[in-house]
């Protein structure tokens, strides 16, 4: 297994819409296998295959609830049905999230509270996921990046404004830019 470089905002894979995975192979295996040790070494709670430079409809996830209980695991070929979201704007202290394409900050999004999410996973089995809470918050922000949007694109317009200042004074926001956990230094 190795940790991959994760691709940051400017990025072209991050900005268009991933393709559905035909068939698992070992290399979809590997793939897999590998997100999941750079979404740990990350650290981050969930990985969009995009975020490494593939643009196929794959994603990673893992967190740990109130009492310390694992939830981890992989979707292939995702679909997300969602509650609509609570009109207002979001509060900054239990609406903010992060992003490894976006590292180091947090911005307040308001998202929906439950989600139900299908796809399959590495046997091709069926996944069938309903959660809410954060659990909901991960499963769209991952889904987010295989149709080619970052959260960042969500936010308003002054935190957009705040997004751009950071990205041209870290240099982000061009093609090929990215970072490897655990061997780049990210600090501004």
């Amino acid at each position: 297994m190795a940790v991959l470089p994760i691709r940051i905002m400017g990025d072209p894979v991050l900005h268009s819409p991933a393709s559905p995975v035909g068939e698992i192979t070992d290399e979809i295996r590997t793939l897999v296998a590998d997100m999941f040790e750079t979404m740990d070494a990350a650290p981050g709670v969930g990985l969009a295959a995009p975020q490494v430079g593939v643009a196929l409809r794959i994603y990673t996830y893992t967190y740990a609830d109130d009492d310390g209980n694992p939830w981890r695991g992989v979707v292939i070929n995702p679909e997300l049905w969602m509650r609509p979201t609570e009109p207002g704007a979001p509060d900054p202290d239990d609406e903010s999230e992060g992003c490894l394409s976006f590292p180091g900050e947090r911005f307040p999004l308001r998202r929906s509270d439950e989600v139900l999410v299908t796809g399959i996973d590495l046997d091709g089995e069926p996944v069938r996921i309903q959660v809410d809470g954060w659990r909901a918050r991960i499963m769209q922000h991952e889904f987010d990046h295989l149709d080619g949007i970052l959260y960042v694109d969500r936010l308003d317009d002054g935190d957009w404004k705040t997004v751009q200042k950071i990205a041209r004074k870290r240099g982000w926001g061009r093609p090929g830019s990215s970072w490897t956990p655990g061997v780049d230094d990210l600090e501004a």
